[in-house]
């Protein structure tokens, strides 16, 4: 029997940084009344707290709820009635001066810095560092269009890699690439979240949209996890309402 179960968020809960709908929003309710439950996801705590906290309803069972930025380099708890930041994997000074170096060569060489952008291309996000190519507020359909076959995130992947193989460089959402330590994945998210929820890995299911080789969800199938790769959150909230009548019943 599963008792915890897990979600990647862009794609998978919700649309690339959109909030989480309003049936969804009630769909994680219902859920944590029955399971505990984590988002793993990119985005830092004031993505979370935009796509996902503020949607959930006042009754939610938040001191079920476990949310992982930066791949899970982060983890916050609802603790004493507030969100509190349990762990935090950053980045050194000289590490962050680093990585920022070998993106503007890279970026530069491809010729990304030439892109129409929708606010800054780079995000400090502590534990993680993210390029999005078109800015962090570009509309979701510049972005769905941009690199439909990641041909253009793996072409900067690996200008990167060249400089930073001591890092791990991941492909990203939809236009963006990930830089975090190495090792880091949502693998190592799970295995976090198996520390600080008590819950044994055979008792998670994990959810995501990019569960296939390559995909930034796919460690945790490798990893043994049992997983459910869906298409996008319509598929998911289907999943949802067949786990929780189950866990229900």
């Amino acid at each position: 029997m599963k008792s915890l179960i897990a979600f990647d968020l862009d794609g998978t809960l919700a649309q690339s940084k959109q909030p989480l709908g309003t049936d969804m929003a009630a769909l994680i309710k219902q859920l944590l009344d029955v399971a505990m439950v984590a988002v793993i996801s990119g985005g830092d705590w004031p993505q979370f707290e935009r796509q996902v906290i503020a949607r959930l309803p006042g009754n939610t069972r938040l001191d079920r709820l476990f949310i992982m930025p930066t791949t899970g380099a982060k983890l916050y708890r609802h603790q004493g009635g507030a969100w509190m930041q349990v762990y935090a994997e950053t980045f050194t000074a000289a590490e962050r001066d680093r990585i920022l170096v070998a993106l503007d060569k890279a970026v530069k060489s491809l010729g990304f810095d030439r892109e129409q952008v929708w606010g800054p291309q780079i995000e400090d996000r502590g534990s993680q560092i993210t390029f999005s190519a078109l800015g962090q507020q570009a509309p979701l359909d510049a972005k769905t269009a941009w690199d439909p076959d990641t041909a253009k995130r793996k072409s900067l992947q690996q200008a990167l890699m060249a400089d930073l193989a001591d890092l791990s460089v991941k492909v990203g959402g939809s236009t963006s690439i990930d830089i975090t330590r190495k090792g880091i994945d949502k693998a190592y998210a799970i295995r976090r979240l198996c520390e600080h929820s008590g819950v044994p890995a055979t008792a998670i299911l994990f959810m995501g949209d990019a569960i296939y080789p390559g995909g930034n969800d796919d460690p945790v199938r490798a990893a043994g996890i049992d997983s459910i790769a869906v298409r996008d959150p319509a598929e998911t909230a289907n999943v949802i309402r067949a786990i929780t009548a189950c866990l229900s019943g």
